[in-house]
């Protein structure tokens, strides 16, 4: 394939890999992620690969399982997502830097304030993951004795992100003219109050922080309930929602999409990037070995834990050997939930299978060479399935390092992956447009 069409290609990073036993596979790096050097020499690899963006989960609790299960996890220690960031800024010069920060437990000011800073620290290259928490253990960190209720996180995120990209066009581009003779150091006329007053927030403004280079930072959103996809084709310019094969992919591809027409948008100027598993082998064989062991280091009790987590029910006193129970609607995040029953349905799992599985991990994975990878990504790209993955790795470093050298080679020997960044921010190399000025018209000359 030569054609236009062009793969967009996230790295997630936090945990620095999804599968919960790659910390104890032979040869990883046990400590990888919370292993400041080993994180540089990892951006800086993927920098090498021209990946798009590295980009970083959150999670605002460390007892959200029993201990039983905590014990066996690599990700109870990260660093905080805005600070490793920051320090990672400047040791790249093109990849990007996509944080998570949650708009149920933050305030606008703060949220706005940190990835201006951070979008001007990198030079442009700073991206915003919008995510409404779920997690009733993160609530307790917040004072909060109950969850907030799913809806009513959606719509006081929808809020917020006006709220914060209103503070980003605080300044005109063009205000601080800092003229030495005149002693006037900005425009006056050029900063804007912004005032807002609504239903969950009240934010005065202005943000004490210079226009960002980007405009704004890029806005990411990972959301697949329906509110989730409503809320990313209202403000989403990559979204990163699950898909665990290509007929799901597609579906949700036009979903987002056209939501997104309905409204105005265009639809080229949001970016389907559904997270997938890559496992990279000389064979096929290989490959699903490997697979397989990464599997046989999950012990039961991590698993059943990701299990209960991922519902949001405690299945732990049913029968580990009999079917999944009825599970009840809660206000916990719903796609995943959805995923996960589905699965056990189809597959007819058992409990036990169902912990095995999820608690690995249970969604999109490409097994193969470089050429079945390829050919997968290229299959999802021409039919409309994505415009490219957030792709999480085996273990740290080998499946970096055999992504970056075998795979990456493969996609730009066939067109569909660039071998050099097209500009300096993040936007440029995702192909998307700066964002105007709500309260400023750029000047004419």
């Amino acid at each position: 394939m030569s054609g236009s069409k062009q793969l967009k290609l996230g790295a997630f990073m936090r945990p620095v890999s999804i599968h919960t036993g790659a910390w104890r596979y032979p040869g990883a790096l046990p400590d990888a992620n919370f292993n400041f050097p080993a994180l540089k020499r990892f951006i800086q690899k993927l920098e090498q690969g021209k990946f798009d963006a590295f980009f970083m989960a959150d999670h605002l609790a460390v007892l959200n399982m029993p201990l039983n299960a905590l014990k066996r996890s690599h990700t109870v220690t990260s660093f905080e997502p805005l600070t490793l960031l920051s320090a990672l800024a400047s040791v790249t010069e093109h990849i990007g830097l996509v944080a998570t920060a949650s708009t149920t437990y933050d305030e606008p000011y703060h949220i706005a304030r940190r990835f201006a800073s951070l979008d001007h620290i990198s030079g442009g290259r700073a991206g915003w993951n919008i995510v409404t928490t779920s997690n009733p253990d993160a609530s307790l960190n917040f004072g909060l004795s109950e969850e907030v209720e799913h809806d009513e996180r959606y719509a006081r995120a929808r809020e917020f992100y006006d709220v914060v990209t209103g503070l980003w066009d605080s300044f005109a581009d063009d205000a601080f003219i800092r003229d030495v003779e005149s002693g006037i150091y900005f425009d006056p006329a050029k900063i804007h109050v912004l005032g807002h007053q609504g239903k969950h927030l009240s934010v005065r403004g202005p943000l004490n922080i210079a226009r960002p280079v980007q405009g704004w930072p890029v806005i990411v959103q990972a959301g697949a309930s329906v509110a989730g996809r409503q809320l990313a084709a209202e403000t989403a310019e990559v979204v990163f929602a699950p898909a665990d094969n290509l007929e799901a992919g597609k579906i949700l591809f036009a979903d987002i999409k056209g939501r997104a027409r309905a409204i105005g948008r265009d639809p080229e100027s949001i970016k389907i990037l559904p997270g997938v598993l890559v496992i990279v082998g000389e064979t096929v064989t290989e490959a699903i070995a490997k697979r397989e062991h990464l599997d046989s280091l999950v012990h039961y009790e991590s698993g059943i834990a990701t299990l209960n987590s991922a519902l949001a029910y405690d299945v732990s006193g049913f029968d580990p050997d009999g079917l999944l129970p009825e599970i009840p609607q809660t206000n916990a995040g719903q796609s995943s939930r959805e995923q996960v029953i589905a699965l056990a349905q189809r597959d007819h799992l058992t409990i036990r299978q169902l912990a095995q599985h999820i608690g690995s991990y249970g969604g999109l994975a490409f097994v193969g060479t470089p050429q079945t990878i390829a050919d997968d990504m290229e299959q999802w790209l021409i039919e409309q399935g994505s415009d490219g993955f957030n792709v999480m790795f085996s273990f740290l470093p080998e499946g970096l390092n055999d992504f970056v050298d075998k795979v990456i080679p493969e996609l730009q020997r066939r067109g569909i992956f660039r071998r050099e960044y097209e500009g300096n921010t993040l936007r440029e190399n995702l192909g998307l447009a700066r964002p105007a000025n709500r309260f400023f018209q750029p000047a004419i000359v």
